[in-house]
């Protein structure tokens, strides 16, 4: 993928050269409903010819939807169920996976709706109709309803974390000490960097930053999420396509105010988030609780509550691609004070 975008305090013009991965049996992207999508959340071109209550930030959140699954266990079945809900245009909020003695599976999502249609009763009876076709005799049933009690209840998680957990979990540092994804990596690989360069004197107006560091997916999305957690704002950027496995970017970032970025501790902080985001986007830990072996992950989320697209995703699909049986998993948000908001998943793992 290639991007060029640039502003001028008031139009954003965006060029996105992108291609669509081709490792899924179910998964296919709409275009059409993307683009509609897209134009959802960008703001509309004529803002000062009305008034529009989403700009004031007054507009709802999404309402919350139970999809209760029932259906006979088999390897890959979570990520398979994920992934036609991701083909549906569902966002996973929240998730209880319950397995019992017998061989059969209980799936609590917890799910909002990109479309904003679960309202509707078709949209909820094609839903559940859908699954049902695709997982055929092994489907026992299919429940769709908005949540209720039971969705506050699902936020009780931090009983699930000790504090020695969490603290490894959530407060790995670049300084001082090696990430917990480190203990992961085999000696074979090769050692990832991540070099940000800082040129206060080229533009008058703005501080450019020259990045280079390992390719991998959502990193665009976090350099973004970085920056905007800061109120620091891009003014102009460019990167290019991968060249063996890393990509190279040039982006010319502005405060609030419209000003270059001049403090040294604020200028010193950004590059650190950055660095840190892109070598460790994601915190993991596995750990061995009695018979089972439990995977802890965890990823930082904006400040607003958004949480990085698709890391349930790519987590199932890595289990189903090793083998990998999934006993029983829990995703929730957490909120840590003085570290930042992230969300966890906690998947207990039977070979």
């Amino acid at each position: 993928m290639m991007s060029d975008f640039q502003t001028d305090g008031k139009w954003c013009y965006i060029v996105l050269w992108v291609v669509q991965l081709q490792h899924s049996n179910f998964l296919r992207l709409d275009w059409d409903s993307l683009k509609n999508r897209l134009l959802s959340v960008s703001p509309p071109c004529l803002i000062p010819l009305y008034h529009d209550q989403k700009l004031n930030g007054s507009s709802a959140a999404p309402s919350v939807y139970l999809l209760k699954f029932c259906c006979v266990d088999r390897k890959g079945l979570l990520h398979d169920v994920t992934e036609l809900l991701t083909e549906l245009e569902f966002t996973i909020q929240r998730l209880k996976v319950m397995t019992t003695p017998d061989g059969k599976v209980v799936d609590l999502f917890f799910i909002t709706d990109g479309r904003e249609l679960l309202h509707t009763k078709k949209r909820r009876d094609d839903t559940c109709g859908y699954l049902c076709d695709v997982f055929r005799e092994y489907c026992i049933g299919c429940e769709l309803q908005l949540a209720g009690p039971e969705c506050d209840n699902q936020r009780n998680f931090s009983s699930l974390l000790n504090l020695a957990v969490a603290e490894e979990l959530f407060s790995c540092e670049l300084s001082g000490k090696e990430s917990c994804m480190q203990a992961l990596r085999t000696a074979t690989t090769s050692p990832e960097k991540a070099i940000v360069t800082v040129d206060n004197l080229l533009s008058p107006a703005h501080t450019l930053l020259q990045i280079q560091c390992v390719d991998q997916k959502g990193l665009f999305y976090d350099i973004l999420r970085t920056s905007k957690d800061l109120n620091i704002q891009v003014a102009y950027g460019r990167f290019s396509s991968s060249i063996k496995g890393y990509r190279n970017m040039d982006l010319f970032f502005q405060q609030r105010d419209g000003k270059k970025i001049l403090d040294p501790k604020l200028l010193k902080s950004f590059c650190s988030r950055l660095k840190e985001e892109m070598l460790h986007p994601l915190r993991v830990i596995i750990t061995n609780r009695g018979p089972d072996t439990e995977l802890l992950v965890a990823n930082p989320v904006e400040l607003c509550g958004k949480g990085r697209p698709r890391v349930f995703y790519d987590v199932t699909l890595a289990l189903k691609k090793l083998g990998i049986c999934i006993f029983s998993v829990r995703v929730q948000y957490l909120h840590l004070a003085f570290i930042f908001h992230n969300v966890a998943s906690n998947f207990f793992l039977r070979c």
